[in-house]
């Protein structure tokens, strides 16, 4: 976010034989909050407000005079205290330009989106870890070519593949996780990695505080990404997607090195193709199949599921990024809010995670909604110059959003049945980079009317959580295989689901990565 902060500014003067104060004084009026104008002017400069009379030049009684305004036809001067440089300073986003900002940031999630569908598919066909390996490369080289920009529109073009390679790194990392991590450590890895994005967030606002400028902050950001694009070759592809794609050789070949790894040798050479395909015979049958995204909106359950978990994943991303992308507008110190801002993911992810276990799903994840959206709301009534209480209800909703995360990629998991549960969560996935593409083009109705941001961002949240009521509790329960599964536990009729399956890959590969005794 650092590279898009507004800078402090105003309009460009040339009343060389003049201080300062007094250029600013005849040339630019003030505004309503008593502060100069950012980006109007006095056609003519007033010079009878240098007149003292006993009273401050301020004070001067302006009626009479010609005080017709316009643009800032000389340009703007920044305040740098906070930022030697970012790319508003740079290219000027302000005043009629301020727009691009904002479309800066949607260009960069509309790449998010793109991403999302593009490396989805590919790495069901060509694999997790070559389409891992790409995204690392694309992020590295984006990364260092915006770095070097010399336009805006290279820029976003830039960002556009930095956000793509987002969404290639975090689908095919977390579907490493899932196809290798034995089940009952999945929750644990799966939560520890999300504290990854909450650390990056911190340490990104402590790297932001030392470089000033937005280039070599982008150059810093994007390297240590080489370093990863080497280290990702060091990673197996997925035992499971290999069994799948009829490449069950280099499956076994995997395996058995990560036995050795552990120290499982005996347990290693006893992997042959026939365990295997027996292992995977359901998965395999399973996958002959064809369905396509219409399938989640043929069945009534299965539609009103698809359409309720839509709102919850659109809404949670559309205020987390609404809140995310706006830090300014709080008073507090840009390098400060930041690392509130993500330090808050930390208790709000372990409540999380407790709720869920404990209470369960559908309340947890309608709960987290609902507050949210509140508290986003108070913050609409309370008055500007609050900004203790304006930060601490923003640090509590963006807290309440991040528990909403956490909970909505495990409930979707567990809601959408096996054979589409990869379209089911790339459809929400693909309702969640929308909302964070409109997010920022909702902070342009502020300059009209000032409350209707905060209005849309609570609103929002509110509407999903209520949405998230209709959904199935799935604590407890089995996963559902098939979509006549999601139709009988809708209808309340008794599943044929399986408590429990027969030994799986997934078992196998348990037992591999447990350390030799």
């Amino acid at each position: 976010m650092c590279p898009f902060t507004t800078a402090r500014h105003t309009t460009n003067l040339s009343q060389s034989q003049l201080s300062p104060e007094e250029t600013l004084l005849i040339t630019v009026p003030l505004d309503q909050k008593g502060k100069p104008e950012r980006c109007q002017r006095y056609v003519t400069p007033q010079w009878h407000l240098l007149v003292k009379n006993g009273s401050s030049a301020e004070q001067v009684d302006t009626n009479g005079f010609d005080v017709d305004l316009q643009g800032c036809t000389d340009g703007w001067s920044y305040d740098i205290t906070e930022r030697s440089s970012t790319i508003i300073s740079d290219w000027d986003l302000v005043c009629d330009m301020r727009s691009l900002k904002q479309m800066g940031q949607t260009v960069y999630m509309g790449g998010v989106l793109v991403g999302a569908v593009i490396f989805g598919g590919l790495s069901d066909r060509y694999g997790r870890r070559i389409l891992l390996l790409i995204s690392n490369m694309l992020m590295a080289v984006s990364g260092t070519c915006a770095a070097f920009s010399n336009s805006f529109a290279l820029f976003c073009l830039f960002r556009f593949g930095c956000g793509m390679a987002l969404s290639g790194l975090g689908l095919n990392t977390f579907s490493l996780i899932v196809e290798w991590i034995p089940t009952r450590v999945r929750t644990v890895v799966g939560t520890l990695t999300g504290y990854c994005y909450t650390l990056g967030q911190l340490f990104l606002a402590v790297l932001a505080y030392f470089i000033r400028d937005w280039r070599w902050l982008t150059l810093a950001v994007s390297l240590p990404f080489y370093v990863f694009f080497l280290f990702s070759w060091w990673f197996h592809e997925s035992s499971r997607w290999l069994v799948l794609s009829n490449n069950s050789e280099k499956a076994i070949k995997n395996l058995k090195s990560v036995a050795r790894f552990n120290g499982r040798h005996e347990e290693g050479e006893k992997i042959d193709i026939k365990m295997l395909q027996e292992s995977m015979k359901k998965e395999m049958s399973g996958s002959q199949g064809s369905y396509s995204v219409l399938d989640l909106f043929r069945t009534p359950t299965m539609r009103s599921m698809t359409v309720c978990l839509s709102a919850v994943w659109l809404s949670t991303s559309f205020a987390y990024y609404g809140l995310a992308m706006d830090l300014q507008k709080f008073g507090v110190d840009i390098y400060l809010i930041q690392v509130i801002f993500g330090a808050v993911d930390i208790p709000a992810k372990i409540i999380m995670t407790v709720s869920m276990s404990f209470i369960g799903r559908r309340p947890s994840q309608s709960g987290a909604l609902i507050l949210a959206g509140i508290t986003i709301l108070i913050n609409v009534l309370v008055p500007y110059e609050q900004q203790t209480v304006r930060t601490c209800l923003a640090v509590m909703g963006k807290g309440c959003l991040a528990a909403s995360f956490n909970c909505c990629y495990l409930y979707s998991g567990e809601l959408f049945p096996t054979i589409i549960r990869q379209n089911g969560m790339g459809c929400v996935s693909m309702m969640a980079r929308i909302g964070a593409m409109v997010a920022p083009m909702v902070l342009l109705t502020r300059d009209s009317i000032p409350w209707l941001p905060g209005l849309i961002y609570g609103g929002a949240p509110i509407l999903s959580g209520v949405a998230a009521i209709f959904l199935p509790e799935t604590l407890g329960s089995p996963l559902p295989d098939t979509i006549q599964d999601v139709e009988d536990r809708g209808s309340g009729r008794r599943s044929k689901m399986a408590p429990k399956e027969a030994i799986s890959l997934q078992d196998t590969q348990a037992d591999l990565l447990k350390p030799a005794a």
